[in-house]
């Protein structure tokens, strides 16, 4: 499963890969004083003017999407791709360090062991205590916020916000429910709530630091689920630069360090850039429909599943009718025997009608 298959995926799979630590129930009702009330459309422009901060905290993450728990040990248990899946199977709690867009660290904590991803200037370290492994990623000096070394999955709750607010359309109700708090901060509840009833999302719930701005939590649930299916908060923040040093990463000593090049971005007119290649377009991936019901199709040879990640994906996929699937409480994705790939937040029968029509 590659990552950019892992990014068509409704954004509630994208913080699954970072942060952590179970989180039981609905986020807390706010025993300080009431905040003064505000209209959705306030408290979208509160988020809009919130800056880059700089921060430390603890990130706590829990799932129920249905899928089974993944075995620690066995074959690709140790791999990257297997890491990604199997943060979507259980709870996780992570340290976010972040100063500014060029500085930032993140520490999943794992059983007797930890993961960090750090970014310090344009110089960005993967490393994974566990097997003693780095990566190492040298930034052109253009890099800026734009650069995807494709390895980063470090979204942090207002970065999952912003995903979610940016496809704001009007198949969204949008309303501000009662105050939270979350990390000992009061906090506006913002709510998305899908208007159609063929989605399995029932609602997004994004807690919004009354002081700030900044998005302090998310909550997205299921329909005919009590629990949250996802949820991502701070437990404890401190709205401060961390110490510069948390920014310096050295390979421990006899670490393995591997040097990921940084693929060439090629500069063509613009009249090239917007009329791409017909070979290249129908290749991409095809939407069907629009908004919460909508499918995405990718065409067969597109997306491929690492050698790694193919036997824990054989263990979260069943059998049906022509392919296996991924079902959880908020993505059915269709794995096709021909090679072709249905991904949607809709039942699987949309998706197999979605199928039989191509």
């Amino acid at each position: 499963m590659t990552r950019t298959w892992l990014r068509w995926l409704p954004a509630v799979a994208v913080p699954a890969v970072i942060a952590a630590g179970a989180l039981a129930g609905s986020l807390p009702a706010s025993a300080g004083d009431p905040l003064p009330p505000k209209t959705p459309e306030q408290v979208l422009q509160l988020i809009a003017q919130h800056s880059e901060p700089a921060l430390s905290g603890t990130l706590e993450q829990s799932s129920e999407l249905g899928l089974p728990e993944l075995p620690k040990t066995g074959p690709g248990a140790d791999s990257s791709s297997t890491a990604w899946l199997e943060l979507l199977t259980g709870p996780h709690t992570a340290r976010v360090y972040r100063d500014g867009p060029d500085h930032a660290r993140i520490q999943v904590m794992d059983q007797l062991a930890e993961r960090n991803a750090v970014r310090n200037g344009n110089d960005v370290w993967f490393y994974n205590s566990k097997d003693n492994t780095a990566s190492h990623v040298q930034l052109p000096a253009d890099a800026g916020n734009a650069h995807n070394s494709g390895k980063d999955a470090t979204a942090t709750p207002d970065q999952l916000a912003a995903m979610f607010l940016a496809k704001i359309d009007p198949s969204t109700d949008v309303t501000v429910g009662a105050d939270v708090q979350v990390a000992g901060r009061p906090a506006y509840n913002l709510v998305l709530t899908p208007k159609s009833d063929a989605t399995l999302v029932s609602s997004i719930a994004v807690a919004v630091d009354g002081q700030t701005g900044l998005p302090l939590g998310v909550e997205v649930k299921a329909r005919g689920q009590s629990d949250p299916a996802f949820r991502v908060a701070y437990t404890s923040l401190t709205l401060a630069a961390p110490d510069a040093s948390v920014f310096a990463f050295s390979p421990p000593p006899g670490a393995t360090v591997k040097e990921i090049p940084v693929p060439e971005h090629k500069h063509g007119t613009d009249s090239e850039k917007a009329t791409p290649p017909a070979k290249d377009s129908a290749r991409k991936p095809a939407v069907t429909g629009s908004g919460w019901d909508a499918v995405v199709e990718f065409p067969a040879g597109t997306q491929k599943p690492t050698s790694d990640a193919a036997a824990p994906l054989q263990q979260l996929t069943v059998p049906v009718q022509g392919g296996r699937l991924l079902s959880t409480a908020l993505v059915n994705v269709l794995m096709l025997d021909d090679g072709r790939i249905f991904a949607g937040s809709v039942p699987v029968e949309r998706l197999q009608a979605a199928a039989a029509q191509k």
